[in-house]
């Protein structure tokens, strides 16, 4: 590995599972100095976090909850770090047909996806150092407008948003902000999120390798390669992005 994140120090929401566990994986193995992952499960963040190593703190945080980032906050306090990237990647997907969608589904869907998103930053932004980064993951549904998926849909919409605001706000401070939209990858979503079965996968698979001019379904750590990249010294100039990793899809 070529160290890019050498001796630096990162928070990543959503970081027990899928693409978030990849990002995490991936920042440790450049040579990150301390990763704090949280998730809201003890049992699977404790597993991650053994998976990563003694590079990973684990810190059991629901992101639309504000005292719950606050906790998040303190315990970064007491270890003393100042951050360099910030990955607010916790979300959750479920479907909503139009018609059939409750108050509760419209609240939750938001609490995690937009509230979590904006207060992950807003609280953690006092520890960023000056030319630090700001990651967020959305997707490529928040321009496609996937069917069955309209708040979901939308929170994405409000994420890429919140890149174009704050790669603007937080110029004096030279802090980047950029969005990561992924497509199609087989993570944890799919069967707790939308609760598909393996032949519901196996179907969607196959749709997506029909679709895709590159063939596949992606893999979290495909995901979270492109992460890194917005997060590295590599991507220094680039600012308010949205970097659409979907094999193409949302080129056609």
């Amino acid at each position: 590995m070529s160290g890019k994140f050498a001796q630096q120090v990162a928070v990543v929401t959503g970081g027990s599972t899928g693409i978030g566990f990849s990002i995490a994986q991936g920042l440790i193995a450049e040579g990150a100095k301390r990763v704090y992952i949280t998730g809201r499960g003890a049992d699977t963040l404790g597993a991650a976090a053994d998976r990563l190593g003694d590079k990973a703190v684990a810190v059991i945080s629901n992101v639309s909850c504000q005292a719950d980032l606050d906790a998040l906050k303190a315990t970064i306090e007491r270890q003393g770090d100042r951050l360099d990237a910030v990955f607010a990647n916790a979300g959750i997907c479920e479907k909503n047909p139009l018609g059939k969608t409750s108050e509760a589904a419209y609240y939750g869907m938001f609490d995690v996806n937009v509230k979590g998103v904006f207060f992950s930053v807003q609280t953690l932004l006092p520890l960023m150092k000056d030319a630090s980064s700001i990651i967020l993951t959305a997707s490529i549904c928040s321009s496609n407008g996937m069917e069955g998926l309209s708040l979901y849909n939308a929170s994405k919409a409000a994420v890429r948003s919140f890149a174009r605001t704050w790669a603007n706000e937080l110029k004096d401070r030279r802090i980047r902000a950029n969005v990561l939209s992924p497509g199609f990858t087989r993570t944890p979503l799919m069967d707790n999120g939308l609760n598909m079965s393996e032949s519901d996968i196996a179907a969607l698979r196959q749709h997506v390798e029909r679709i895709t001019p590159l063939g596949y379904m992606a893999e979290p750590e495909e995901i979270a390669s492109a992460a890194l990249f917005l997060a590295s010294e590599d991507a220094r100039y680039v600012n308010g992005v949205e970097l659409m990793v979907d094999g193409g899809l949302s080129q056609i």
